[in-house]
């Protein structure tokens, strides 16, 4: 299980999930449990934003250790090295027109990216750019 922060939608804001083969939603009548909304109804999945963030208590615990092991290099080191993640904005439009923007850290975000390309290929759809049109 994955967790993705919806920010908008018709889906309550806040965390939800990504498990395999599709999101675990919370909603008004499903807010405990949530909603299992199946990779094959979605319509589309757009990256909205990227960005590289820096969370300031790993930095300094890299930092700390750091320092520890290898004197002041090491604290330069932990501090410009610590912390350092990647955030994906993305909506997902679902057939039945419900839809929402999400974000999610890079792992998670790859993990749903490499599903939905299976999944396309799993229906038969060709992906943009493909080489090997059938004419």
């Amino acid at each position: 299980m994955a967790y993705i922060k919806i920010h908008a939608g018709n889906f309550l804001t806040g965390y939800n999930d990504y498990v395999r083969g599709g999101f675990r939603l919370r909603t008004q009548a499903h807010r405990f449990r949530g909603e299992f909304v199946p990779l094959n109804e979605v319509d589309s999945f757009e990256v909205k934003t990227e960005e590289h963030m820096q969370r300031v208590s790993d930095a300094f615990g890299l930092a700390a250790v750091g320092s520890l092991i290898l004197g002041p290099v090491g604290l330069l080191a932990g501090l410009l090295l610590g912390g350092k993640k990647k955030e994906i904005t993305f909506t997902v439009k679902f057939k039945d027109g419900r839809q929402f923007l999400a974000t999610a850290d890079s792992k998670i975000f790859k993990k749903i990216q490499a599903a939905m390309f299976q999944q396309n290929i799993a229906a038969g759809e060709l992906v943009e750019g493909d080489t090997n049109k059938q004419a």
